[in-house]
């Protein structure tokens, strides 16, 4: 074996270390490794002959998937598990991961599909408690407790099984090899003997991992470009409410997200999401209502805002669920538009039920909801506001306005506050405004 280094962020191998990546300039990302050699000292290689072909002549057959029943899972998969796909989750510590997979097979095995649950942190004690708490009872869930790659893959052949969960990727590791669990070498040699045994049987795999302080994955890059989709658990721990977002998918869409409920049975899929983000029946002071775009649904949230005093020299900007610049370039705009001065004031945002978006539709309704604290009055009731802001105080269109529009007609809301410049249907709900002068007077500024 031969001592490498590798870029944790882009993958770049070389033999010499350095503070800062000569590929993608990160600092302090180079880690030792080793290479996996044959006898010779060469590495190992292997070459298939294979001709290329014309896109126009290869043959194209329906991606057939098996689904879970569970509404919000498959929603985010794309459709439902496809056949010899290699699927990484990562979350938080105590999010409910192996919650999440434990119900998994419970929810094949209801269908007779066979699932090979290979545990390498918890004991057979500790799952089985934890089935018993979560009513996992079926039996066509099969349950391997090791730390070697090797047992895994041997059980996977000998099995063949209908779906392969491993929790977690961190703790497995090859005997052959000197490094550590959890180091980059097990991880790339490891995820790499799963990938190949999943694909050659076509059997889906799912792998758990950890993820580091800043929310990310755990171990290389790397992993991530090796397997077909990426899911991310979000949500805070004392929050019932998680949300299911993919970040790569090689078999459906990146946008849609799927909302459940921790329950003292396990995880509940939410079907009215909207019932999470709106808190209250009556609008209050600092609050509005807006309407964001996931995937391919639309959900009413409330956007929460709190103006005062500032008792420092230095103003505080606190934002949860939102962008921290997005409030600075918002209250820059209004400065300079409606001649509000809030250099003096502590401006804090918060998105109701813990959902983080970056949807820039949103900016109307946190304008009209800082108005709305300014001016200590509540806004009019059921008013929803849908709109970008643009530098120079213009209220631009959104992508999706139609269907934004009749989720909020759905629910009940009667005054529509969007952008002038849109071309939508005629409708008595709705008030076009073309800047925030124009908000700020129907708001009774």
């Amino acid at each position: 074996m031969a001592t490498i280094f590798f870029c944790s962020d882009c993958g770049f191998e070389t033999s010499k270390w350095s503070g800062k990546c000569p590929a993608c300039g990160s600092w302090s990302t180079l880690k030792e490794s080793t290479k996996v050699t044959g006898k010779s000292g060469k590495q190992i290689e292997s070459y298939l002959p294979v001709k290329p072909e014309r896109i126009v002549d290869l043959k194209y057959d329906e991606v057939s998937r098996l689904t879970t029943r569970i509404g919000e899972f498959d929603l985010v998969m794309g459709g439902g598990i496809v056949s010899g796909m290699v699927l990484l989750i990562g979350g938080e510590p105590g999010i409910g991961k192996s919650t999440l997979m434990l119900q998994l097979a419970q929810w094949m095995g209801e269908q007779g599909k066979k699932t090979l649950y290979c545990s390498g942190e918890e004991s057979q004690e500790q799952i089985r408690l934890r089935s018993k708490r979560l009513k996992v009872s079926s039996e066509h869930i099969y349950l391997l407790c090791t730390n070697d790659t090797n047992q895994i893959v041997e059980a996977i052949t000998d099995s063949k099984p209908d779906l392969v969960i491993v929790d977690s990727i961190q703790s497995i590791s090859i005997s052959s090899l000197e490094s550590l669990p959890g180091s980059i070498t097990q991880l790339r040699e490891s995820t790499n003997r799963l990938l190949r045994c999943a694909k050659t049987l076509g059997i889906p795999l799912f792998m758990v991992g950890h993820v580091t302080k800043e929310g990310f994955v755990a171990g290389p890059k790397i992993l991530e470009h090796m397997v077909d989709t990426v899911l991310y658990f979000e949500g805070e721990l004392r929050n019932q409410y998680k949300i299911l977002r993919a970040v790569k998918n090689r078999f459906g869409s990146t946008n849609e997200i799927g909302l459940f409920e921790m329950t003292n049975q396990g995880l509940a899929q939410v079907l009215n999401p909207n019932n999470v983000f709106l808190s209250l029946e009556h609008q209050q002071i600092g609050t509005s209502i807006g309407c964001i775009v996931e995937g391919s649904r639309s959900f009413i949230v409330e956007v929460q805002t709190l103006a005062t005093g500032s008792n420092y020299g230095t103003p505080q900007r606190v934002v949860v669920g939102l962008e921290q610049k997005k409030l600075a370039i918002l209250l820059a705009i209004m400065e300079k538009n409606l001649a509000l001065y809030l250099r003096s004031n502590d401006v804090f945002i918060n998105l109701a039920g813990g959902i983080r978006s970056a949807d820039p539709s949103l900016d109307l309704a946190i304008l009209a909801a800082i108005i709305s604290s300014l001016k200590d009055k509540p806004l009019m009731e059921g008013s929803v506001f849908i709109g970008e802001v643009g530098l120079n105080g213009e209220v631009r269109p959104v992508t999706q306005m139609e269907g934004r529009i009749n989720e909020a007609i759905k629910l009940g809301y009667s005054k529509i506050f969007i952008s002038g410049y849109g071309k939508v249907k005629a409708n008595p709900k709705v008030v076009k405004i073309k800047d925030i002068k124009a908000l700020y007077a129907a708001l009774g500024g």
